[in-house]
């Protein structure tokens, strides 16, 4: 799975992306820089959650979910953020959750 890293690619995606938010996640998408270029993602857990511990649980379970839902998609580079709601969901509820913020995108993704 292929992500983003530099602070650049962040920050074009949040002047030039989408917004869509759910209890659990919240989530940015930005068309990628050049058209056909593989997407990526990226995974946020802000220290307002909690300790380490539950920051790095909150984005294992935003990367399960996104491999529920094989992203990235091609084309577009999405930024997925943790809510103080995501670290007491489960694996299927994040799962669910994203595919209806998929929809509401028009990505079209399939789940596992």
């Amino acid at each position: 799975m292929r992500t983003l890293k530099s602070r650049l690619e962040f920050e074009r995606a949040f002047t030039q992306g989408r917004r869509y938010n759910h209890p659990l996640i919240r989530m940015v998408i930005c068309d990628a820089v050049n058209e056909g270029d593989p997407g990526r993602v990226a995974f946020v857990a802000a220290k307002r959650l909690g300790c380490a511990v539950v920051r790095n649980r909150s984005k294992r379970v935003l990367r399960e979910a996104a491999r529920a839902v094989k992203l990235p998609v091609d084309g577009y580079d999405i930024i997925l953020f943790a809510t103080p709601r995501t670290r007491d969901s489960s694996p299927q509820q994040m799962i669910e959750a994203l595919c209806k913020l998929c929809e509401r995108a028009d990505l079209h993704v399939s789940v596992r």
